[in-house]
């Protein structure tokens, strides 16, 4: 924002995304906690289903997060036996996270919770405006340049 006097904080568009995000994050939380996780943790989960074994660099690219942050969310899985931490096959300096049987349970039994929190998101912002919201935002995310950390061994 400039110095500009007829600027308000309604005009930070960081502040607008992140007000946004607190707000759906409310909405996921809550539908995820009968099971006992958090959205953030449900990403971790549902990426490693997806994506397989990633090291701890990979998991932070895709999740768009540092490994400072992904270390702090991944130790409550790591205690809970949802995900297993090891060092890389390939690199012995990387660790290689993986979803465990309990984590793939855990995950599959949390699904039912995010389709529902899914659908609350849709019914209050439209099925249409939330598919292109997040066509919006995949496209924001593709104009961040590659992490510098990235090529840092774990």
């Amino acid at each position: 924002m400039t110095d500009d006097p007829r600027r308000t904080p309604a005009d930070c568009n960081c502040l607008a995304i992140r007000q946004a995000a607190r707000f759906v994050t409310q909405i996921y939380d809550r539908h995820l906690a009968p099971a006992g996780l958090r959205v953030s943790q449900f990403g971790i989960l549902a990426m490693l289903r997806h994506k397989g074994p990633l090291t701890i660099n990979e998991l932070a690219a895709e999740l768009v997060i540092d490994r400072t942050t992904l270390g702090r969310n991944i130790l409550p899985l790591q205690r809970d036996g949802l995900i297993a931490v090891k060092a890389s096959a390939f690199d012995r300096r990387c660790k290689e996270l993986r979803l465990s049987a309990a984590g793939e349970k855990r995950y599959r039994d949390a699904r039912r919770f995010w389709g529902e929190a899914q659908a609350e998101f849709e019914t209050r912002f439209g099925g249409e405006r939330a598919a292109h919201l997040r066509s919006t935002l995949r496209d924001l995310i593709a104009t961040a340049p590659q992490s510098a950390d990235a090529a840092i061994p774990e």
